[in-house]
């Protein structure tokens, strides 16, 4: 018995009674219909998986019966039925988009074939629906922030999720680059096509240009089929190019060809494929200065630059660091089969004491070992990775704005009283910054200008004399008595003032 609704449109009442019998006997569930205006009202219910439709008939045609049921998104099935077979009728009929056709007289084999071919790919087509529910299930959601910059980035890529526009993804690593390029994915048109991610620093130079544009085979080496590459692969879907810093110039050259006329060759092929499929793009490095270096082309950032979109650190979400790790708490013990919670005071002050140079990924990798480890309803701080744990310890929370101060009066010599709460506050948390970006403990900051000065990566120089100019003029306009000695520690030349 199959499990279709199958609707029979013809005019001809002799025909459309015979397709009847042939289809409720073999167990369908069938309705009639005489002509195009009733066959479209009772396609507007949605109850029907296959139509069995006559192409010409007295009230219109049936082809532009299927035309308008594809423009009004009813995911009918359409199977033609025609008494004038030839060819243009057929190329006509499956441009259309009807799965096929039969010819008049019909025949009980032909017409109960095709149903159960049909039958057959909407069952692996609603297999395919549940793994990919099952697989967004399984991926951990990023917590909605309540920081307005993360705000900013949502907003963004719901508004850029419609259109077919580029978009290009910058920030550290494990900010959730790929999550949002999922995201913008999931919120387009483009939904119900793949979403193919490919990260470019993880395959061989050698072997990039066979993997992105596919090749054909005996084009070199070991190429014994035939294969078509991960743009044609992404057809009507998402291409996420991860890394597209780590692109070499000659494929980046290639790649730019690619995305300006949306043809495809494949390595060894003679002829250029059509492809449509959306690029979102990732880098954790500084574009602008690998243009001026000329290890990136500048027409390539333009084409890639169409939508920007920056991904902040998870330092600059100080608020939301804990119900980002409750919230992936819960999640990884709800896969566990186990009920947690909420995370105890010692075990936030411990999340919050680090720094997180990985991000996001750092912190859900840390909060699944946690989840794995404990033995009891409550993560404590000894269920964390121990490297986590010594870095921390003796190391002031983030919340705490005297205790954070101990950063400073180590290494300036002064006293919690000479300045206020806030500049304490946000002191401590650029000195944190420049611990983290000048690689090694901050023993003074003009010491750390001075060491990353010395590196190529400019947006680094940039972000440490930023940050120490700001304390700089924090210290210049608040402290009061100011030290002159300790000025000179801070900064070592006054002009950045």
């Amino acid at each position: 018995m199959g499990f279709l609704t199958v609707l029979v449109i013809d005019d001809e009442p002799a025909l459309r009674q015979i397709l009847y019998s042939i289809v409720s006997k073999a167990g369908y569930a069938v309705d009639m219909a005489s002509g195009v205006t009733e066959g479209m009202n009772k396609l507007k219910s949605g109850e029907f998986d296959v139509a069995l439709c006559d192409i010409k008939m007295q009230d219109g045609s049936g082809i532009d019966l299927l035309r308008q049921c594809r423009e009004s998104k009813i995911d009918t099935v359409f199977v033609m039925v025609t008494a004038y077979a030839s060819l243009e009728t057929a190329v006509e009929t499956l441009r259309a988009g009807a799965y096929d056709y039969v010819v008049k007289p019909v025949h009980n084999n032909d017409i109960l074939h095709r149903l159960s071919q049909i039958e057959q790919m909407r069952g692996l087509r609603d297999q395919n629906l549940a793994l990919r529910e099952a697989m967004r299930a399984s991926t951990p959601k990023v917590y909605r922030s309540t920081s307005p910059v993360m705000l900013k980035v949502e907003r963004l890529a719901e508004r850029v999720a419609p259109t077919d526009s580029t978009v290009l993804l910058r920030g550290e690593s494990g900010t959730g680059k790929g999550v949002w390029a999922r995201t913008i994915h999931e919120l387009s048109d483009r939904s119900d096509g793949p979403f193919v991610s490919v990260n470019c620093s993880a395959i061989p130079e050698q072997l990039l240009e066979s993997e992105l544009f596919g090749h054909n085979k005996g084009a070199f080496t070991g190429a014994d089929r035939n294969r078509k590459g991960l743009f044609l692969e992404a057809d009507h879907g998402t291409l996420f190019l991860d890394e597209i810093g780590e692109l070499p110039l000659a494929m980046q050259t290639k790649l730019l060809h690619v995305i300006e006329d949306k043809q495809v060759r494949a390595l060894g092929g003679e002829r250029q494929r059509q492809g449509d499929c959306r690029i979102i793009a990732a880098t954790n490095r500084d574009l602008s200065s690998m243009i001026k270096d000329g290890t990136f082309r500048e027409d390539l950032y333009f084409r890639l630059n169409v939508i920007a979109v920056e991904m902040p650190p998870l330092r600059r979400l100080e608020a939301d660091v804990i119900r980002f790790a409750d919230h992936y708490a819960k999640f990884f013990a709800a896969q566990c089969g186990r009920r947690l919670e909420d995370l105890p005071a010692e075990t936030a002050a411990c999340i919050r004491a680090h720094s997180w140079p990985g991000n996001l990924r750092e912190l859900r990798n840390a909060i699944e070992r946690a989840v794995i480890m404990t033995s009891g309803d409550r993560l404590l701080p000894a269920d964390f990775p121990a490297e986590l744990r010594e870095r921390n310890a003796g190391t002031p929370a983030l919340g705490a704005p005297e205790a954070k101060f101990c950063l400073w009066e180590a290494k300036l010599g002064l006293s919690p009283a000479t300045i206020s709460p806030y500049v304490v506050r946000a002191m401590g948390e650029r000195a944190r910054r420049l611990e983290h970006m000048s690689g090694r403990p901050l023993r003074l900051m003009g010491a750390a200008v001075r060491d990353t000065s010395k590196t190529r990566d400019a947006a680094v120089r940039q972000q440490v004399l930023t940050d120490v100019q700001f304390c700089a003029k924090a210290m210049k306009n608040c402290w009061s008595p100011l030290k002159p000695s300790c000025m000179g520690a801070v900064l070592p030349w006054s002009e950045a003032w």
